[in-house]
């Protein structure tokens, strides 16, 4: 179980109203997690109970606890007793060999292994419901080096888990080190890990504590900033998830870092959202105090998301933050400069538009100025009289019965919408 399912629609045609139905928060393949039930229909005792059978069958076996415990006999044991079975994902203790005789283990699993859990286990990378893309190592040291400069010593790591272990390895191998992370994630397999108060269990597509009330608990207290230690939440949701319910989980978290704090209560907690350029405007829709920064996230296990490509093959990965754009210094060895008109560090590509007084490029290439459309838009687009807006010249001009996905107009298509002033 993922928690508490999410009300959706199913668009009806032209005027007719949509139904409402409700489906899992975490899985939009209906393979993945086949829970769908319609809003207005009742429900019988007999899918109920099979319902709750499904969702304990399908429960980790073990506690986050007992899991903790485990690890403690685990790091106890000499190197050629430590087994990791990679079928099952799991930390072996010797007597449990027999019962994964069959699987592929990794053996003599290292200090430096353990402290590196992202490496040890297999990326989810179902698109649609895990997706777990895992920063490469410079954007992981950016960010950490950011965070530090700007005087952040608590990290909240929503879906982080690569920040969140090079913070944890830096820790414990260093005295005076003294940023700490707090883990939220989908993934149990972390808390064979972390203890309770370095991991919860948590969806964020429905701000939903697995571990209950202890769980927000423990969250509530990293949030609490004792002897000025600052905190900043960095998150990299999957792509594929719906902005909407994103936006409003994070602000239910940023409402309880609120509640912990006694003074300041026009500011925000500070957040790094990390997401494609192209969501530009629905982030800003529900977070008007943010904005986006040129720089280029990168993932080691992403064919197309890696740094030093070029034209389309560059990462669209950026980071959305409400802090003040001038304090967001990016590497000027990778190719970032300062513009003093906007007040703000941008790709190298990216030039200042006299007419949007503004550094328009979203993809690092330099973008043209349309006069009809009053904006800047990519170099490979070209304005199209029919559509009255500029496009890809092989564009379909074809009007769309169902309308446009960002703003439900008829007569294009989502990529050439003009409220996507970013595609």
């Amino acid at each position: 179980s993922a928690g508490p399912a999410l009300l959706f629609v199913k668009s009806g045609q032209g005027k007719e109203e949509g139904r409402r139905f409700y489906a899992c928060s975490a899985c939009r393949d209906r393979r993945d997690c086949n829970f769908f039930q319609w809003e207005d229909e009742k429900v019988s005792e007999t899918r109920l109970a099979a319902r709750e059978e499904y969702n304990r069958t399908h429960r980790p076996s073990l506690t986050h606890r007992q899991n903790a415990e485990r690890y403690k006999n685990f790091i106890l044991l000499p190197l050629s007793k430590r087994r990791f079975c990679q079928e099952c994902q799991q930390l072996l203790l010797p007597a449990e060999w027999e019962n994964h005789s069959g699987h592929q283990f990794l053996c003599d699993i290292s200090a430096a292994q353990l402290k590196t859990p992202s490496q040890l286990l297999y990326p989810l990378e179902n698109k649609k419901t895990n997706a777990q893309y895992l920063f490469a190592d410079r954007t992981c040291q950016f960010l950490l080096d950011l965070i530090i400069d700007l005087g952040f010593r608590r990290v909240l790591s929503v879906g982080t888990p690569r920040l969140h272990e090079m913070i944890q390895s830096k820790a414990s191998q260093q005295e005076d080190f003294r940023v700490r992370s707090l883990l939220l994630d989908i993934d149990f397999r972390y808390s064979q890990f972390y203890t309770e108060d370095e991991f919860c269990h948590y969806n964020m597509f429905n701000h939903y504590f697995f571990g209950g009330e202890a769980a927000r608990e423990t969250c509530r207290k990293f949030l609490h900033q004792g002897n000025g230690e600052r905190v900043i939440m960095v998150t990299d949701p999957p792509f594929g998830g719906l902005v909407a319910a994103l936006a409003s989980s994070f602000k239910k978290l940023m409402a309880m870092w609120k509640e912990t704090e006694k003074e300041g209560h026009n500011q925000e907690m500070p957040v790094f959202w990390i997401f494609p350029y192209f969501f530009e405007s629905r982030i800003l829709e529900f977070f008007p105090t943010f904005s986006m920064m040129d720089y280029q996230v990168d993932y080691d296990n992403h064919a197309l998301y890696k740094h030093g490509k070029t034209g389309r093959r560059q990462s669209p990965v950026r980071i959305f933050t409400n802090l003040t754009p001038s304090m967001i210094v990016l590497p000027v060895e990778e190719g970032y400069r300062f513009c003093t008109i906007c007040q703000r560090y941008v790709s190298s590509g990216n030039q200042h538009c006299e007419i949007c007084n503004s550094c328009t490029s979203k993809d690092g290439r330099r973008w043209k100025h349309c006069v009809l459309c009053k904006k800047c838009v990519k170099p490979s687009w070209f304005h199209c009289t029919k559509c009255n807006c500029c496009a890809l010249e092989q564009h379909s001009c074809e009007k769309m019965d169902g309308g446009c996905f960002v703003c439900g107009k008829a007569g294009h298509k989502r990529s050439t919408c003009p409220r996507l002033s970013c595609s």
